[in-house]
């Protein structure tokens, strides 16, 4: 065997992946290789189809939160086959010699299955969830081989991914045995003199969906408030939350988490059963501190609750938005006027009234 030509067909091979592959990691288009110039198809005995076909699906769970960051394992599995071949040499006579080169040609072509040096791009079509990981290097697999490590992409699903089906694209890239043509002098006892072997490699590609899921779940958010908070007083904070997810709850309690200025005795609520988009209003009697400023807070909550399955989970922050007061007679968007200045008004406006009645007759009785 000439190992120069394999050599050659090899080099060729690293170069068209390292040409097709940008840096960038973004997606690409495969482009077939010009006939090498050593490759000669008059010692071409056969024409084979079929090639590599290479496999992957998730190890373990594909099911995930909103939010959640993870890391795939993919395993991938070539299930390549030979579909056929064509002789392309019908019309020539068969001595012992092109009978031993097409033995050592066929040989050859059985390797045309295999998937070399893969490479493995993940990419997600869906903002909600975002692929971290660049590029994987998978090494080559024969037909019926299977990755013996997964390759790995860190994933990112958002706060706010609606549950539902997400099919992520996993764009595969290989080079793989596209012909092969063997020359020899003579054939012999020890075998055929002089033989040499032209390998011509090329790039073939595949895009694999792998499919993973948000889970349906409970979530909540503070949908209104209400209450008068004043600096240096106690008073009531009623906060209405909403389970604005797709999953009802069992016996769900908010607790808030009393920062400074405030402070607290009376940090739990019971909100009870909810439905999908249900709501349930939590009381909390709140002490605003001396040093308090006149402005819009936000007090930290969480909610415990029981979910379909009957396990016990805990909600993500949610916020309260309130308004903290100078004085029990100020609104937050706007101001009142003081009892006085009312009735002086209304004192005024009886003087008025009676001036401006005209003198007459007195009523008959």
């Amino acid at each position: 065997m000439n190992k120069r030509n394999l050599m050659i067909g090899i080099i060729a091979l690293g170069i068209s992946l390292m040409c097709l592959i940008p840096a960038s990691s973004a997606g690409f288009t495969p482009q077939n290789n010009a006939l090498p110039d050593n490759f000669d198809f008059s010692d071409n005995y056969y024409t084979v189809y079929g090639g590599p076909d290479v496999s992957a699906n998730i190890v373990g769970d594909n099911e995930f939160y909103r939010g959640d960051s993870v890391t795939l394992n993919i395993n991938l599995m070539n299930k390549g086959l030979i579909t056929g071949f064509r002789s392309e040499k019908d019309d020539d006579p068969i001595d012992v010699l092109d009978q031993k080169l097409q033995q050592q040609e066929m040989s050859y072509e059985s390797q045309r299955t295999t998937a070399i040096g893969i490479v493995a791009i993940l990419t997600s079509p869906d903002p909600n969830v975002e692929v971290k990981s660049g590029p994987q290097e998978a090494g080559s697999l024969a037909a019926g081989e299977q990755t013996t490590s997964p390759v790995m992409f860190n994933v990112e699903f958002s706060d706010n991914a609606p549950s539902g089906d997400y099919p992520l694209i996993l764009s595969l890239y290989y080079g793989y045995q596209k012909n092969v043509q063997v020359s020899g002098d003579n054939e012999t006892s020890l075998g055929v003199t002089n033989m040499d072997v032209g390998l011509w490699y090329d790039v073939g590609s595949q895009n694999v969906t792998i499919p993973v899921n948000v889970k349906k779940e409970a979530q909540f958010e503070v949908t209104n408030v209400s209450g008068q908070l004043v600096i240096g007083e106690e008073g009531m904070l009623h906060a209405t939350y909403t389970n604005t997810g797709n999953e009802p709850v069992k016996d769900a309690i908010v607790r808030i988490s009393a920062a400074n200025p405030f402070s607290t005795t009376d940090d739990q609520a019971y909100l009870g059963d909810m439905d999908a988009g249900e709501s349930s209003v939590a009381v909390f009697k709140l002490k605003v501190g001396d040093t308090a400023i006149e402005k819009p807070y936000a007090i930290n909550s969480e909610i415990k609750y029981e979910d379909t399955k009957g396990h016990v989970s805990v909600s993500d922050n949610v916020k309260i938005k309130t308004q903290v007061s100078a004085s029990s007679n100020s609104y937050a968007g706007g101001w009142m006027l003081p009892a006085g200045f009312v009735i002086a008004a209304l004192v005024i406006g009886a003087i008025v009234l009676y001036i401006r009645r005209k003198p007459g007759k007195k009523p008959e009785e």
